[in-house]
């Protein structure tokens, strides 16, 4: 089985509603302590995704002895209490900045044509998100997994909060999607879409990750390419402190169709690999994903 072919693991909605609760009444520390343990549990009846985590690992550079695997196990738990409290409204934005003002200062220009944003599943794309919500005008359309935008939508649903982040099954792309994100973005709105999540359509590129060959999805940068609006690859990174840097790249596009997309796929797969060494245990594919 490929890294792909496996299903992606998320908390469903009554969990999360769930995790909501203890957190609203006995506070982030309370829900930390309750999350060490059931991710402790948790490790040691996923195998495969353990023995897929000390793979990785080995190849980043780092040791991949079972605490360092459960390290890795726990840094994703983490994640999803950080992404529940963006959900609600409950995130702290003071603990997110930006890596370099230069590249904020061009965002702020670029986000005038709307902006799309090739992330990944190294660091908490969903941090991002609790920014860009302090500007009430600014919509968000996030592509995830068909699975992901029940769940998403349902506990949205279930705490009775208004969200200015629409979510997209990614398996449902069709004419009319297209159609809609375009005009979308041409009024200034974002769109985010994962570019290391292979689709059912099987257009994929294998390229070199670490001297591997991985294989990623070709759809991704063919959308990005097809929107005709400025291009930024992201990744959010969190700190020992535990506040998080958004870090940005963008891609400046060539005049043939042919070497842009080519150029996007290569710069893409170079960021990603450097943002990985510099935060490896935040990369959140425990799936055998090198060949």
């Amino acid at each position: 089985m490929k890294w792909y072919q496996a299903k992606e693991q998320a908390a469903g909605v009554k969990r999360l509603f769930v995790l909501y609760y203890i957190h609203k009444f006995f506070g982030r520390n309370f829900v930390k302590i309750i999350v060490f343990f059931v991710t402790f549990f948790a490790f040691w009846g996923a195998k495969k995704q353990r023995q897929a985590s000390a793979k990785y690992l080995k190849i980043i550079g780092e040791n991949s002895s079972i605490f360092n695997q459960y390290r890795h196990f726990l840094e994703y738990s983490f994640s999803l209490l950080d992404r529940m409290e963006v959900f609600s409204g409950r995130f702290d934005v003071s603990r997110i900045s930006f890596a370099d003002e230069k590249l904020k200062k061009q965002l702020d220009i670029d986000s005038k044509n709307g902006i799309f944003f090739i992330c990944s599943h190294l660091g908490n794309i969903d941090v991002m998100r609790a920014m860009i919500e302090k500007e009430p005008e600014r919509k968000i359309n996030a592509f995830v997994t068909k699975e992901q935008c029940k769940i998403f939508n349902g506990f949205i649903k279930a705490i009775e909060i208004s969200s200015p982040v629409v979510a997209y099954p990614i398996e449902e792309i069709g004419v009319e999607t297209s159609i809609e994100l375009k005009e979308k973005l041409s009024k200034g709105e974002f769109v985010i879409m994962a570019g290391d999540r292979t689709s059912k359509s099987g257009q994929n590129f294998v390229t070199k990750m670490f001297g591997y060959n991985v294989e990623f999805p070709l759809g991704t940068f063919k959308f990005a390419q097809l929107m005709e609006a400025p291009i930024y690859f992201v990744c959010v990174l969190k700190s020992q402190d535990e506040k998080y840097k958004i870090y940005l790249q963008r891609f400046n596009s060539t005049d043939k169709k042919s070497e842009t997309l080519k150029k996007m796929q290569t710069e893409y797969v170079e960021f990603l690999e450097k943002y990985t060494k510099l935060a490896p245990f935040q990369f959140y594919h425990f799936y055998d994903m090198f060949s």
